[in-house]
């Protein structure tokens, strides 16, 4: 994983991601990063890829809410995808964003692993918990 920044989109997996959902439409590409992190919740380890596209899905979430964490005028695509969007999403992605966030700091998740080695723990969880607020916000 190439990161640059604690932040949803400061690694090289959230950018490709992000490149993948500026092609869809609705809230699919969303759910199925939540829905992966949170089938392997009882793995052995949940994988690094799959925790930071969750991370990003999430703060994708809170951007359509209205409050994100992060400037992401540098994805291109990401304001008129959010543009285009004809609903808001339904409390219970929500409620799976929320789950998700919960999982990518167990002690399985590879990427709290590498977050805990890197020395910018403390700041990569700190916006864990901004994204848990303000989506906790919105339920």
């Amino acid at each position: 994983m190439g990161a640059w920044s604690h932040e949803p989109f400061g690694n090289d997996q959230a950018c490709d991601w992000a490149a993948e959902l500026a092609e869809s439409s609705g809230f699919t590409i969303i759910e199925k990063a939540f829905d992966q992190v949170i089938a392997d919740q009882h793995e052995e380890f949940i994988d690094a890829d799959a925790a930071c596209e969750a991370h990003a899905a999430a703060e994708v979430l809170a951007q359509i809410l209205g409050q994100g964490t992060e400037n992401l005028d540098f994805l291109e695509d990401m304001g008129g995808w959010i543009e285009k969007l004809a609903a808001q999403p339904a409390a219970a992605l929500i409620q799976k964003a929320l789950n998700a966030l919960n999982i990518l700091t167990q002690e399985n998740s590879e990427l709290n692993e590498l977050w805990q080695e890197s020395g910018n723990y403390a700041e990569w969880t700190q916006n864990i918990d901004a994204l848990k607020g303000i989506l906790k916000s919105r339920l």
